[in-house]
């Protein structure tokens, strides 16, 4: 890693509307790459000091690229979500978060998924309770699979391999004992 390729990687996420996809080693690549900066010549000679000046310039600048970097996936991230928990289905970039993100992702869309519980209990009180609380589990496709009708009489579908989807539980399960789909949380 180096001070071009991680400008590079900042552009390429700053120009797109889509998660880009990083290496997987790009946090400890950007560590070292940072450590390798710290490191500071131990003499006196005035050509050294005028590099180190330099040196700490590009440090400064490396690290707010960086900081840049993860700010504009967390805004991306945050407006998958949102696509997420409004539609049930998550079609691009989930391949492309990094594993903290994906963790993010998940944590973020069951918690919006539960204040929507919530507020669905609380503006239709306890009758209305079960439809409410139907339990959804959220999984990725592993085979393209031609829509379907789910439990509830509904058209859901076609999906693609990779797509992230919330489904009904008791859907969830038949497409994955029929090996078409796996749970998120699953490795």
């Amino acid at each position: 890693m180096n001070y071009s390729e991680l400008y590079e990687i900042l552009r390429r996420e700053k120009y797109s509307e889509t998660l880009q996809q990083l290496p997987p080693t790009i946090i400890s690549d950007v560590a070292a790459f940072l450590r390798e900066q710290r490191v500071q010549p131990s003499t006196d000679d005035l050509l050294l000091l005028d590099n180190m000046g330099t040196s700490k310039k590009q440090l400064e600048n490396s690290i707010s690229i960086f900081k840049e970097l993860i700010l504009r996936r967390k805004k991306k991230l945050l407006n998958l979500v949102f696509v997420a928990s409004e539609t049930g289905i998550m079609k691009r970039d989930y391949e492309y978060m990094l594993s903290f993100e994906r963790k993010a992702f998940d944590t973020l869309t069951k918690t919006f998924e539960e204040g929507d519980r919530e507020l669905a209990r609380l503006l239709h009180g306890d009758k209305q309770l079960g439809k409410a609380e139907q339990k959804q589990n959220m999984i990725i496709f592993t085979q393209n699979t031609e829509q379907f009708v789910d439990m509830s009489g509904n058209v859901v579908g076609p999906f693609n391999t990779g797509e992230l989807v919330h489904l009904d539980a008791e859907v969830s399960s038949l497409l994955v004992s029929s090996g078409k789909a796996r749970y998120v949380d699953e490795p």
